[in-house]
């Protein structure tokens, strides 16, 4: 999986006239200036260390503060042209340029603000994609012990912070990212919007219970019976879970209606 050409696809919904090869060719075009300031005898550190000021500096790439939550975040061809998004989508574009780069860079999806991180000879360098910024152990685990405060979670599920610094695959990106969207268009009350996302994560993670489980709360706020089968679905994998009554409920009344004759 291209993971840029395939981050980059997830705005067609939004805009479906999207040139994705067009936005390719732009991302292409800035490694192409980043490589012709590359020599053959830079070591990794100073080719990361290149890297972050043209991406961060040169190029004034940074974290959008001001409209931290809009959708456009989530868009690359949109954050190419504002030169602001929200972690993961800047994180997207400065690992193809790092890999372009000749750099050994994978995303982390660290909880509440996607990483990146860079091996330079025997360890790696963890960045903040929305500041450039690298963090230290110490500043890391500082992060870690935020979120673990802030989702009250039980001591004994305190993992490592090795943990969490684990490389993200392609598809647990591009997951995040929807998820990312997923959370706008819920809290926007767009449900057209949020049936598009997760469309795209169904796709993308058919074996998960839970997206089945949303898209058909989705369907069913718009009125569509094929909410049922999403439903059905979750339930026959999770049927002991906490919302499986409710949802048996729902479920019920679905296929009462699908059962009623047209009048």
């Amino acid at each position: 999986m291209n993971l840029l050409e395939a981050a980059i696809s997830l705005a067609q919904d939004e805009h479906p006239t999207l040139d994705v090869q067009a936005v390719l060719a732009e991302v292409d075009g800035l490694a192409g200036r980043l490589r012709e300031r590359i020599s053959l005898q830079m070591g990794a550190a100073e080719r990361l260390h290149l890297l972050t000021r043209f991406f961060h500096g040169e190029l004034g790439f940074s974290g959008n503060l001001n409209n931290y939550y809009a959708a456009d975040n989530s868009f690359v061809h949109r954050v190419l042209e504002t030169r602001r998004g929200i972690p993961i989508t800047l994180a997207v574009l400065l690992l193809e340029l790092g890999e372009q780069a000749g750099l050994r860079m994978s995303g982390v999806a660290f909880p509440g603000h996607f990483l990146v991180k860079c091996r330079t000879g025997l360890s790696d360098v963890v960045l903040d994609p929305f500041t450039g910024e690298a963090l230290s152990p110490s500043r890391l685990e500082e992060r870690l012990a935020q979120y673990r405060h802030g989702s009250e979670l039980p001591h004994d599920l305190e993992l490592p912070l090795d943990f969490f610094l684990q490389a993200a695959a392609p598809r647990q990106i591009l997951a995040r990212m929807l998820r990312n969207l997923k959370e706008v268009h819920r809290a926007a009350g767009d449900a057209q919007r949020l049936l598009a996302v997760q469309r795209r994560l169904v796709v993308l993670l058919p074996a998960d219970p839970a997206e089945r489980r949303d898209r058909g709360l989705v369907l069913d706020a718009l009125g569509d019976p094929a909410a049922a089968d999403d439903l059905a679905f979750y339930l026959a994998e999770r049927g002991s879970a906490a919302d499986a009554p409710e949802l048996r409920r729902r479920l019920a009344l679905l296929l009462e209606g699908r059962s009623r004759p047209l009048q």
